[in-house]
């Protein structure tokens, strides 16, 4: 039993030594720059990513479509495919850990000289079955470090899933916005076309009255096929947008159900939390910090491999020539060994891969860094947008009003008053009607800054 014993005392002493070489721990990050959104008045403690897409969007159509979305849509079903592509490595790594087993069978057919060197021949048939068995002991943590690895990777597809459903859901909003700005916009330029179509009646009148040239009839006719020329344009657009909505919903492009803008309830002054808010909200950033992680676990992956590894092997099984000796003691066998494997020339293979784990570690810190930066400027620019698209849209409602009633007091001085002619009507139709269509564009600002500031804060993966 000496050799047992010199089995004992390498593994105690290689584990003393592992003791003493245990692989480092990564520390979750903690400490992010309170300037990261830049400066900008904000107390509250809370933040709007962290309100579920149904509290934020609360148009019952547009909650049907993002349900729809995330059901249906091809980007989420292939994360989901990553994400179990993921399970399955942890799952291998778990098991890493035990023995492997292996077993055979096998039949051999010799023909021999017996005895040796006097010519007879004798034919014989060697029947095998064995299990064989090899356990490599994690003295030094080698196994776990990928273990954890693994499951670092696993949290990051999640993440990352959780990153693209993110994205879908700001996607649709906007696309959805989009629609009822230009269902707005279509909505304007008709009535438009209708008030025009009515100057041309009037003009006619008019010059039957000696009021106005015919010049003034030919301006309010070019000034009715201005506004029709265009609608064509706007109902493009919107073939375009829910053509783009339709695939975004993993299904054949088609007509999108939705209501209307003027019907939208925007929500209260959002608030954005503080910066470090970001590391458990944002799934981008988890997503950095995980992959981070994850690469740090390599580094140790990578170190183990220099030190010696400790294996166990064993086997046992049956031989004979013939099977009713298979069960008896001359046909049975077993063995079993301890073996230290110290690397000492691998051709620079794992002074490479350390090199390479470290670089590749050192690449992702600056990813991760750079992820925080970005998405500390995506909440800036959204916020900043949402405060000046709230006043642009005060200062444009103002003009529509004034422009409205520059069109009212136009018209009416062209019958009442002869110093003015139908150009000044022209004028202030035309800067009237761009004006309306800018305020429909200043509402879906607002909304497109608010669907930005949600998807810069994390929201969209909460239910």
């Amino acid at each position: 039993m000496k050799w047992t014993y010199k089995i004992y005392i390498s593994a105690v002493a290689m584990g003393v030594v592992a003791s003493c070489q245990s692989a480092k721990t990564y520390h979750k990050q903690e400490t992010i720059d309170q300037a990261l959104y830049r400066a900008l008045d904000n107390e509250d403690t809370l933040s709007i990513g962290m309100m579920p897409w149904q509290m934020l969007f609360k148009d019952v159509k547009l909650q049907a479509l993002i349900t729809e979305g995330i059901e249906n849509n091809l980007d989420l079903k292939m994360g989901v495919e990553r994400l179990y592509a993921s399970q399955a490595l942890v799952k291998q790594a778990k098991v890493a850990f035990l023995p492997d087993l292996d077993l055979g069978s096998g039949v051999k057919r010799s023909r021999l000289a017996y005895p040796q060197g006097f010519g007879f021949v004798k034919n014989a048939t060697q029947h095998d079955a064995f299990a064989t068995t090899s356990w490599e002991i994690d003295v030094w943590g080698k196994l776990a470090s990928s273990k954890r690895a693994a499951y670092y990777r696993l949290l990051q597809s999640d993440a990352g899933q959780k990153a693209v459903q993110t994205q879908i859901v700001a996607h649709i909003a906007d696309y959805y916005y989009q629609l009822l700005a230009l269902d707005q916009q279509v909505g304007i330029i008709e009535q438009t076309i209708v008030n025009r179509k009515e100057d041309i009646t009037v003009m006619q009148k008019l010059k039957e009255s000696n009021v106005v040239t015919a010049a003034a009839v030919v301006q309010s006719e070019a000034n009715y096929y201005e506004a029709a020329a265009t609608l064509p344009d706007v109902k493009r657009q919107i073939r375009e947008v829910e053509n783009a909505l339709s695939v975004l919903l993993g299904q054949p492009v088609g007509t999108i159900d939705r209501t209307n803008l003027a019907g939208q309830e925007l929500p209260v002054k959002p608030s954005i939390g503080i910066p470090a808010d970001l590391l458990q909200h944002r799934p981008d950033v988890m997503a950095a910090e995980f992959e981070l992680a994850a690469y740090f676990e390599d580094v140790n992956v990578a170190k183990r491999a220099f030190y010696p590894a400790l294996t166990i092997t064993g086997g046992v099984g049956f031989s004979s020539y013939e099977f009713k000796d298979w069960f008896t003691s001359t046909g049975l066998f077993a063995n079993i060994a301890a073996g230290v494997l110290q690397p000492i020339f691998t051709k620079r293979q794992n002074k490479t891969r350390l090199e390479v784990a470290k670089a590749s570690y050192q690449e992702k810190v600056y990813n991760f860094q750079k992820t925080l930066l970005v998405a500390g400027q995506e909440v800036s620019d959204a916020l900043y947008a949402y405060e000046r698209a709230g006043e642009q849209l005060s200062m444009r409602q103002q003009q529509v009003d004034k422009l409205a009633l520059a069109v009212d007091y136009t018209k009416k001085l062209l019958v009442y008053h002869s110093s003015t002619n139908y150009t000044d009507v022209l004028t202030s139709e035309q800067a009237h009607l761009y004006a309306q269509l800018a305020l429909s564009n200043d509402h879906l600002a607002e909304w497109q800054a608010i669907i930005k500031l949600y998807k810069a804060l994390g929201g969209g993966w909460r239910d």
